[in-house]
């Protein structure tokens, strides 16, 4: 049985170490955070936990990108409805149109606002369970 006050689950894909940092400093009060930096850690994660809510990079390591696996994660019935939330320097309408298409359902550029950030994974996760996080 699950904690009444567990924190949710959050994977970050993000192949920067340095982001890494700062999003593990500044999230990690509010959520149960994991780490990933290529799809090949990513789909690791995915087979040893199941997460709440994911915050995901563009670019990353290895041979696919979060628009690929974003996709992936959209037609698996398992992961269907996790909320994805884009994060990225790719700041063109052209990146933010692809990656709705692919299924995120925020996206977010960086350098970004920490309170942006906060209410951006509260109001995804509010919207999936009807349940607000602080």
């Amino acid at each position: 049985m699950a904690e009444v006050n567990a924190k949710p689950k959050l994977l970050i894909v993000e192949d920067d170490k340095e982001n890494q940092k700062f999003l593990n400093i500044f999230l990690r009060k509010i959520y149960e955070l994991d780490f990933c930096d290529s799809d090949e850690t990513f789909n690791e994660k995915l087979k040893e936990k199941v997460y709440d809510i994911i915050l995901m990079d563009i670019t990353l390591k290895g041979v696919k990108d979060g628009f690929q696996l974003a996709k992936e994660l959209r037609q698996n019935p398992q992961y269907f409805t996790i909320p994805i939330i884009g994060l990225s320097a790719h700041a063109y309408q052209r990146d933010k149109d692809l990656a709705y298409e692919a299924g995120f359902d925020r996206f977010i550029t960086k350098p970004v606002q920490g309170h942006i950030l906060l209410e951006s994974l509260s109001n995804a996760l509010e919207k999936r369970s009807g349940s607000k996080i602080n």
